[in-house]
């Protein structure tokens, strides 16, 4: 059976706003307007951005999948899906004991998802729309989250690491794909739109309640894969618990 699409609402709201309060405290986007093309995409058109050759994560996807260790019967969730490469190729990696969430804030490209899973028979999918602050994830539902250049578009990163923080389960593991911002190395165009570095995104995801495991340095090119265990609750201090 296909599922067309999930919304979840945190239905835990108060415990959220006593353990997070970092996350609920921040009001600001770190970087207004990143998401505008994603308003109205053209799918067809970001088809031929996402899954084309010369794209680090397009060249080495099988790579990556390998290295996200991904294995049947598992809950995986794709943050950022997209056009749905990533969806396409967990779904047959989890079979059909297992589940792939399809996150995105687009509904174009979660339809365009819906669609290329109706036609591969792939009905361990279900699309998930989410906003700028939440993942929409259902609490403690998934083994495995996946974002592959989509941190930096995120607006408010400390909310949404929240909410994935409670989606994955004690022992899940969350795994970083993003571009390198390395001066004089790194594309004039990548410098403008990705606003920080690998140390300060993987700062930020530690900050949240996550604990570096590994990275592959020489799988990429112009990319980091960095995976990450869920450790302690968001906003929990060692003695005081806030």
């Amino acid at each position: 059976m296909f599922e067309r699409r999930v919304l979840v609402r945190p239905a835990c709201a108060l415990l959220f706003a006593v353990c997070a309060l970092p996350a609920a405290a921040q009001k600001e986007s770190v970087k207004p307007g990143i998401n505008k093309s994603f308003e109205n995409p053209n799918v067809e058109d970001f088809i031929g951005r996402f899954e084309r050759e010369g794209r680090d994560a397009f060249d080495h996807r099988n790579e990556i999948l390998e290295a996200c260790q991904v294995t049947p019967g598992m809950a995986v969730a794709d943050v950022g899906a997209g056009t749905g490469l990533f969806t396409r190729m967990f779904a047959e990696a989890v079979g059909p004991e297992g589940r792939v969430y399809a996150v995105d804030i687009s509904e174009e490209f979660l339809d365009h998802i819906h669609e290329m899973a109706k036609r591969d028979d792939l009905e361990n999918v279900t699309t998930v729309l989410c906003d700028p602050v939440s993942s929409e994830l259902p609490e403690n539902s998934v083994d495995l989250v996946y974002i592959c250049d989509t941190y930096h578009h995120f607006e408010y990163p400390q909310r949404t690491m929240a909410s994935i923080h409670r989606a994955l389960k004690p022992d899940g593991v969350l795994v970083l794909v993003d571009y390198h911002r390395i001066p004089g190395k790194t594309s004039g165009w990548l410098m403008e739109h990705i606003r920080a570095p690998q140390e300060v995104f993987v700062q930020e995801i530690t900050d949240a309640g996550f604990e570096q495991i590994d990275e592959k340095p020489d799988m990429l090119g112009e990319s980091y894969f960095v995976r990450f265990k869920k450790a302690k609750p968001v906003g929990k201090g060692p003695a005081t618990g806030q």
